[in-house]
């Protein structure tokens, strides 16, 4: 039997493999159980526990295990509504928080990872991430063979109404007045087409790559990071557009890329959003995970906004929100929410920022990233992920991660640890490195920020060697 796991964002694994018809079958009979469980707490009828939506990506067969998903959900007593075509996870989040029968969510996808990998990610009532706690119940109730006890469900266009959401979030007059130009990449993703297609109907022009219907991702992963996005940061830079915006797989994660095709990380995305949401007369407070840039701490400080640090993970953001008070939470990995929309990262959202930010101040993207470095300080970033044995592994959370410290890596002095997630060295000059075991993927990622490229891949050396040599 498969070892079902949910990690830092839903269950994963290898369709054909572990992610199999029946092992599907078994976690949403779980998750179903769950959310019924919940329901008839909260007082509704136990035959009629109310609505699960389910909504699925571009994997292989992705469509078809979203039916066998919806079947077993409904056998539940659930009325069931199922995405007629792919969709990006925050349209499935979107949905569920803004249908008042909705008690949850079911998304079929893997999000950044390869291929051949397939998912569930399991959403709450207001469209939030699920905590610890509700998954932690559904693994507690796996059962040990799938249910023939099936149900019938409805295929529904989720796409309309969200697309229509998106356009009220923005200055679509500002945006079709400023004759912009971008270069959109969902890598193959759920985001293909939706985002290219909204930002033309706004007036930008815009060259769309890599948006084949390719369940291969013809050998990409569909991760917004280096090289993946290479393609996307060449065609950019070959066409001087004023912007390039990438997606992940379910398109709730973004990167960008400037004119001269240089890329323009997440940390940098987290910022410039921050200060544009201020801009727009919001406040509140902001929240990050544990690997954010100190960029984003200098422009807070700068602002005069709570900066608030969870572990890594869009779920201890969504923990945040749900407490109130949040003007804008982002991760490291490129997922940024506005509470206001949805308490859930949205990337087809934050691109539409982005161009809102560049259309009102009339500069393209690289000009808005070097008018804030000039004003809060450059500082550079990288990660890696390393592939380790699985006694490798046992030894670096069982004594790395708890002990491990040092006085001063590569030159500069420690000034403070943290523990909350792997184990992060601060170091002077608001430079830090990180080392801490991945909750999707068989990999410790380690993490670096200093002042230069150079000094980023002396700390990641450093990191790398503390790892690999266990």
């Amino acid at each position: 039997m498969a070892d079902i796991h949910f990690g830092t964002d839903g269950w994963r694994a290898i369709i054909g493999e572990d992610f199999t018809p029946d092992n599907l079958n078994r976690v949403i009979a779980a998750a179903a159980r769950i959310f019924k469980e919940d329901a008839v707490a909260a007082g509704r009828d136990a035959d009629a526990p109310g609505t699960l939506i389910i909504g699925h990506d571009c994997r292989q067969d992705a469509h078809a295990y979203a039916e066998l998903a919806a079947q077993v959900a409904a056998g539940e007593g659930f009325t069931v509504l199922l995405t007629e075509d792919y969709c990006p996870t925050p349209t499935l989040c979107w949905s569920v928080a803004h249908n008042d029968d909705a008690v949850g969510g079911i998304m079929l996808t893997s999000s950044h990872n390869p291929a051949e990998y397939l998912g569930v990610k399991l959403r709450m009532a207001d469209g939030g991430a699920s905590p610890a706690e509700f998954t932690d119940r559904v693994e507690a109730v796996l059962p040990a063979n799938p249910t023939d006890v099936l149900g019938p469900f409805r295929e529904v266009d989720l796409m309309t109404d969200y697309l229509a959401a998106l356009r009220e979030a923005v200055d679509v007059e500002a945006i079709r007045g400023a004759g912009l130009r971008v270069v959109v990449d969902p890598l193959f993703g759920a985001g293909r087409h939706y985002l290219a297609d909204l930002l033309r109907d706004m007036g930008v022009e815009v060259v769309e790559i890599h948006n084949a219907c390719d369940p291969t991702f013809a050998g990409l992963h569909p991760e917004p990071i280096q090289p993946w996005v290479d393609e996307g940061l060449a065609k950019v830079g070959e066409l001087g557009y004023d912007a390039l915006f990438i997606n992940d797989g379910d398109a709730d994660r973004i990167a960008a890329g400037d004119a001269a095709g240089n890329f323009v990380n997440p940390h940098r995305i987290i910022a410039l959003l921050t200060k544009h949401m201020v801009d727009r007369g919001e406040t509140g407070r902001v929240v990050s995970t544990i690997t954010a840039s100190a960029m984003l701490d200098r422009m807070c400080r700068k602002l005069g906004l709570e900066l608030v640090s969870t572990p890594v993970g869009f779920k201890w953001i969504y923990g945040e929100m749900e407490k109130g008070g949040v003007m804008i939470g982002g991760e490291e990995s490129g997922g940024i929410g506005l509470p206001g929309h949805v308490k859930e990262r949205d990337g087809l959202l934050m691109a539409l920022l982005l161009t809102e930010c560049m259309a009102q101040a009339g500069k393209d993207l690289g000009a808005l990233v070097d008018d804030m470095l000039a004003d809060i300080g450059r500082l550079e970033f990288a990660r890696r992920g390393l592939s380790i044995t699985p006694e490798q592994m046992e030894r670096f959370r069982a004594e790395t991660v708890p002990t491990y410290t040092a006085d001063e890596v590569c030159g500069k002095r420690v000034m403070d640890v943290d523990r909350r997630d792997g184990v992060k060295l601060l170091l002077e000059g608001d430079a830090w490195v990180m080392m801490r075991p991945s909750g999707t993927e068989p990999l410790v990622r380690v993490y670096a920020e200093a002042a230069t490229t150079d000094e980023v891949e002396q700390l990641l050396d450093a990191a790398e060697k503390v790892v690999t040599s266990l």
